[in-house]
């Protein structure tokens, strides 16, 4: 028998440059490196929505705060900022070990970086200095604690001055 253009004859490879066999070999690894970065990307978006929608919530619950605030005891003292860290810290520590202990840690992201992060990042901040502190390296607390402060102090002061020089 003889091979004519095209025609695969005898399970021999086919003889026209452009003809495709019926079933492609299955690339099974890279099908499922696909499906596997596609689950990954979702949801790293879901996880980003609920952070958004957290932070959203927690922002807002920030500035009623500071109204709240203001109209009971009035300016002069930041009250309204004290309020928000103390809150957020307790929050923080009592949703930590609620989380925890029931397997709760898939809402962290909406309740502890969402809405206490919008609430206050000072709630993070002390779940840290607790944490290193709980693992019984106090002088590593101690030194993270005060330049976390002082840092951030020189760092607002910096700020403002490099705004106040481009603005004047």
């Amino acid at each position: 028998m003889k091979a004519q253009q095209g025609v695969n004859v005898g399970g021999s490879a086919p003889t026209h440059p452009f003809h495709l066999p019926f079933r492609p070999p299955i690339r099974r690894h890279v099908s499922l490196t696909i499906t596997t970065r596609r689950a990954t990307d979702a949801r790293m978006v879901t996880t980003l929505l609920q952070v958004a929608l957290g932070g959203a919530i927690g922002a807002s619950a920030r500035y009623l705060t500071s109204v709240a605030t203001i109209r009971l005891v009035g300016p002069g003292f930041p009250w309204a900022t004290l309020t928000v860290n103390i809150a957020g810290s307790f929050l923080m520590g009592a949703l930590v070990v609620v989380l925890a202990r029931e397997s709760g840690t898939r809402f962290a992201p909406f309740l502890m970086t969402g809405i206490l992060g919008g609430f206050t990042t000072f709630s993070a901040f002390s779940l840290d200095a607790l944490t290193i502190y709980e693992r019984g390296q106090t002088g590593q607390a101690a030194a993270y604690v005060l330049a976390s402060v002082i840092v951030s102090l020189a760092a607002i002061v910096a700020g403002m001055a490099l705004m106040r020089g481009i603005y004047q």
